[in-house]
């Protein structure tokens, strides 16, 4: 299912509740997730679906235009599915979330199976920040992700462990061992940073707060300060060459296949999800 036929369907199901916290525990979406699709809706439409007043959530009268209209395009839809020829094998889109060392090191293994399994599906790759992987996926930007995954995941994914890096502190070879710090500025290893940083009683004097790793690995390599990454963003570094690690109790980061749970009986997710490397 695309995302937006999955948009119609959270919008009919409030349509039918008008109840935000119901349709969001029933339809496995986080309340801003479901926010964020009705505002996407009521930007393309151009007028406001909903009404939330005092006496509670109602549907304006654009909205019930829209409702008939989204039954309708999905009913179309199934309809057209149900109609159509068997493929011959899986076919469609599949859009998974990565960082680009990620790309380079784990999608390749990963993806490999799948590929085999079923050569017909596409494979749409988008990369970015790693602190963004799993918002993206809950809001349904993307099919899956692999990401770094917290110690507590949302109840709207699930997870399959894929890799365990050790988190690493680095400096250029040139540069002092006590100067000040390069951090992400959110995510996962920030957060492991600063426990760190507490557990060692280090009060860090913070020089830069990139958004990727790899951004980061740069501002170390150009002597900004010392830096915490994932030892397998700094084996695929290009300035590998120019950096030190030094001696640090960090502790390790898994990464791990996430998707939605909701989204686990679609025939492209499971797929990706049974096939192993």
């Amino acid at each position: 299912m695309s995302a937006e036929h999955r948009e119609l369907e959270l919008f009919l199901h409030l349509a039918r509740t008008l109840n935000y916290g119901r349709t969001s525990l029933e339809c496995h979406v986080s309340a801003a997730t479901l926010t964020r699709t009705i505002q996407r809706l009521e930007t393309r439409v151009g007028a406001q679906l909903l009404d939330r007043g005092p006496r509670g959530v109602v549907l304006t009268a654009e909205g019930r235009r829209f409702t008939a209209y989204a039954e309708q395009a999905l009913e179309l839809w199934a309809d057209y599915r149900s109609g159509s020829a068997e493929p011959t094998g899986l076919s469609g889109e599949l859009r998974i979330f990565a960082t680009v060392t990620a790309c380079q090191t784990l999608l390749p293994d990963l993806l490999a199976p799948l590929r085999e399994e079923h050569p017909q599906i596409r494979l749409d790759i988008r990369t970015g920040d790693a602190a963004a992987a799993l918002a993206r996926l809950d809001e349904g930007e993307v099919d899956a992700a692999v990401a770094g995954i917290p110690k507590r995941l949302p109840q709207t994914l699930v997870s399959r462990p894929v890799a365990v890096t050790d988190l690493v502190l680095v400096k250029a070879r040139e540069s002092p061992s006590d100067g000040p710090y390069v951090v992400p500025a959110r995510g996962l290893v920030r957060e492991a940073a600063f426990r760190w940083f507490r557990k060692t009683g280090v009060k860090p004097v913070i020089a830069a707060e990139p958004d990727g790793h790899e951004a980061l690995l740069a501002l170390v390599a150009l002597g900004c300060g010392t830096g915490v990454v994932p030892r397998l963003v700094l084996e695929s570094s290009a300035v590998r060459d120019q950096l030190t690690e030094l001696p640090a109790d960090l502790e390790p980061l898994t990464i791990g296949l996430c998707a939605r749970r909701a989204d686990l009986h679609r025939p492209l997710i499971a797929a990706l999800w049974d096939l192993r490397p």
